[in-house]
């Protein structure tokens, strides 16, 4: 009897400005499909392409869709999410290198914590900065580019129930730490497990742009995020 096979959306945003970035993409493609048994794990692929020009070419392996709406981040992600219905959702950059094994394990405390929502894969290029080490567990916690991997977010589609669609207010920067407080704020639980592997190439997009359009997407929410969340983390409204 052949067991059953696990479905994972897997929703990833790219910016194809160059032909380097474009094969950047493909790469994360060509190591996402190369790490897992295609008998036990499949991906459900959208790339979600910035570069609107491109069309209508397609990255092997999924589908690639050219919104007509202007780039935000949480935006992008939102299309790619309203375009799938597996259980599980893994939202990606482009930039990552993806192990062998890695969504098999990512799936396990899935299935031993029921209540579990979300989790991140341990990058061996920045944890290994932060004095960690992969297989050491499973490690529980909300702290942003420590247990919470914002290149790369897993969790359970119900989850969405709870806190609706993403927050396309932001455009890049504070998306995952809006993704962060909601966890927090509705006690939905997080772990980074340090036995999948994803290794994040870290900002080969953003750090080709211009810098009046860096200093948009890195700094233009800072506002309204404070808005949002300061008076939560113990600032008071007046002071924002």
């Amino acid at each position: 009897m052949k067991p059953e096979i696990t479905e994972i959306d897997i929703v990833i945003l790219s910016f194809a400005q160059t032909d380097e970035l474009k094969q950047i993409t493909a790469n994360c493609l060509t190591s996402l499909m190369a790490s897992e048994d295609p008998e036990l794990i499949k991906f459900n692929i959208i790339v979600v392409e910035s570069r609107k020009d491109l069309k209508p070419f397609q990255y092997e392996y999924g589908q690639t869709v050219y919104p007509d709406e202007p780039f935000g981040y949480n935006r992008y992600m939102n299309i790619g999410i309203s375009m799938t219905s597996a259980p599980y959702i893994c939202l990606c950059n482009n930039d990552l290198i993806f192990h062998k094994e890695w969504a098999t394990e990512i799936l396990k405390p899935f299935n031993i914590y029921r209540q579990l929502s979300s989790a991140s894969p341990m990058c061996t290029i920045h944890h290994t900065k932060l004095g960690m080490e992969p297989n050491i567990g499973i490690l529980t916690g909300y702290r942003e580019r420590v247990e919470v991997s914002g290149w790369c977010l897993f969790f359970k589609r119900s989850m969405l129930e709870l806190t609706g669609k993403l927050d396309e207010n932001f455009i890049f920067r504070h998306a995952s730490h809006d993704y962060t407080h909601l966890l927090l704020t509705l006690n939905l639980s997080h772990v980074l497990v340090t036995s999948s592997l994803v290794d994040h190439l870290d900002h080969t997009t953003l750090n080709k742009q211009e810098p009046e359009r860096f200093d948009e997407l890195m700094f233009q929410q800072d506002v309204y995020y404070e808005k949002k969340w300061g008076y939560r983390l113990g600032r008071k409204w007046e002071e924002l």
